[in-house]
């Protein structure tokens, strides 16, 4: 006597392929909330600055393209070897970020400090005074610093308004789809 059995219905939400998508999608929303906290909330919150490294003079440490986020210091704690964002002239906003290889006493007791890239082979030719320097390296993020040069201004404003939007229009897919998988489950 032979007995046919209907074969069980796999259900979806079991699937292998359901569990991929939710892994992926949770750890697509992990790296991006850990990419604006590290690039945009941490800054915002501790007083740094995020910058971006343009030229090779700090490679292999900070190659091109790095986002270096800067933490201000007090004067006492600056110490040969750090590395350092100052502004190129005082009062003006172009900066850069290399390491104090030297310390000097001025004739009138301020201290001033030498500095040179890692990647480059002389000091630069200006002593930085400390009331030109913006910060330590506090840390920083390899290839984030494209990013963030890419977003300035009104595209900034954009993209992440539409992050935002896409993030909103997840969260509905994500609530509409469990209403209809509860109600299958009730008929």
């Amino acid at each position: 006597m032979s007995t046919h059995t209907e074969p069980a219905e796999t259900d979806e939400t079991t699937g292998f392929g359901w569990w991929i998508s939710r892994i992926g999608s949770l750890l697509a929303l992990m790296i991006v909330v850990a990419i604006l906290l590290a690039a945009v909330v941490v800054p915002k919150i501790a007083g740094a600055m995020p910058y971006t490294v343009l030229t090779s003079s700090m490679e292999p440490t900070y190659p091109p393209g790095t986002l270096i986020v800067t933490k201000p210091i007090d004067d006492a704690d600056l110490a040969i070897g750090q590395a350092v964002t100052y502004q190129i002239e005082s009062g003006k906003p172009d900066v850069i970020t290399h390491r104090i290889i030297a310390t000097s006493i001025e004739a009138d007791g301020s201290t001033v400090y030498t500095t040179q890239g890692d990647n480059n082979s002389v000091a630069d030719p200006n002593y930085v005074q400390a009331g030109q320097i913006r910060g330590a390296v506090w840390y920083s993020i390899p290839y984030l610093g494209y990013v963030n040069n890419w977003l300035t201004g009104d595209r900034r404003t954009l993209v992440v308004g539409a992050l935002v939007g896409v993030l909103v229009l997840y969260a509905l897919f994500q609530f509409v789809g469990a209403g209809i998988e509860r109600s299958r489950r009730r008929s």
